[in-house]
């Protein structure tokens, strides 16, 4: 069995993206690592190229910038690099995604189960989304649970959309949820390279007069409101060991008492109160799902090196 993985990614020096973290947390447990990288303004592809690893392949590219509105240039960079990989499954993690050490096990042996098994099509992995820092994540319900982060190579998968999940010709693909999870650090930064890093993903979902109306003066000089990070869920287990130097050079605090900043969905009443209600009832109602789960997986838990 051939593992590969893939990924991309654009100035991710000056945006803060953790991408070296990324790409390391899962270059134990794959074959080879394809990364499509951008036309960067930065050193992106001489950091990445650093890693200086025989699995990783970067492919230069120059993004069109036709393709920004709506964050279609990302799916199409995503795709780009998955018609590359050689495996017979492809590990896909966006650039602020890390996959902890203990969950690799899990992943290889889902993989490894299910091979000849040619109506599972990917697998899900749940997700928590730190907002601030390291050690604070989202569980509310207008953050994604899951999502395909595994899928089987050579069956038209394609990066759907903003480059959230995968389809195949359009039509949701058949999954099976394991017992792994995703770090996502997309909101973990300095506030004022937060803010940086939100005005460069907005502009590749809008075009310049929205960017314009929402970031009007000099408010994308302004540092990012984390508003108060009382209502946020306290992560005690330890982190990912390919994070440690990042965790320990961060130079930002985040006063938790602030008020909370009602632009931010996870600070609104309604939203939280909702959210317990759900969690206390184990639904999860309207919510978006880019996959038809076949099976949950628990056995598979045996593998997670604690």
């Amino acid at each position: 069995m051939h593992l590969s993985g893939f990924s991309v990614g654009r100035n991710a020096i000056d945006l803060d993206y953790p991408i070296v973290e990324s790409i390391r947390s899962i270059l134990p447990i794959v074959d080879d690592f394809v990364i499509a990288l951008g036309d960067s303004y930065d050193n992106t592809t001489e950091i990445v190229r650093s890693i200086d690893n025989p699995k990783v392949n970067i492919l230069e590219r120059k993004w069109d910038s036709s393709m920004f509105d709506h964050g279609a240039i990302l799916a199409h960079e995503t795709s780009a690099a998955l018609e590359k990989c050689r495996g017979d499954w492809c590990i896909y993690l966006q650039a602020d995604e890390v996959i902890h050490e203990k969950y690799l096990p899990v992943i290889v042996e889902a993989c490894r189960k299910y091979q000849e098994d040619r109506e599972v099509e990917g697998f899900l992995l749940s997700y928590k989304h730190f907002w601030g820092d390291y050690f604070r994540y989202q569980k509310t319900r207008n953050w994604y649970r899951r999502e395909i982060r595994v899928v089987r190579n050579s069956i038209g998968a394609r990066s759907w959309k903003s480059a959230q999940g995968f389809r195949i010709n359009g039509r949701k693909m058949r999954t099976v949820l394991i017992p792994a999870e995703v770090y996502h650090y997309g909101w973990v930064r300095n506030p004022l390279r937060m803010k940086r890093k939100r005005v460069a993903h907005d502009s590749l979902h809008h075009d310049e007069a929205w960017i314009q109306k929402r970031y009007h003066g000099d408010e994308k000089d302004k540092p990012f409101e984390f508003g108060s990070l009382e209502n946020l869920e306290v992560f005690t287990d330890t982190p990912p060991q390919v994070m440690k130097d990042r965790i320990t050079a961060k130079d930002w605090a985040i006063d938790k008492n602030q008020p909370a900043y009602k632009e931010h969905k996870h600070n609104q009443l309604s939203v939280r109160l909702l959210s317990k209600i759900e969690r206390f009832l184990g639904t999860h109602a309207g919510e978006y799902r880019n996959y038809v789960i076949l099976a949950r997986d628990e056995e598979l838990a045996r593998h997670i090196k604690e």
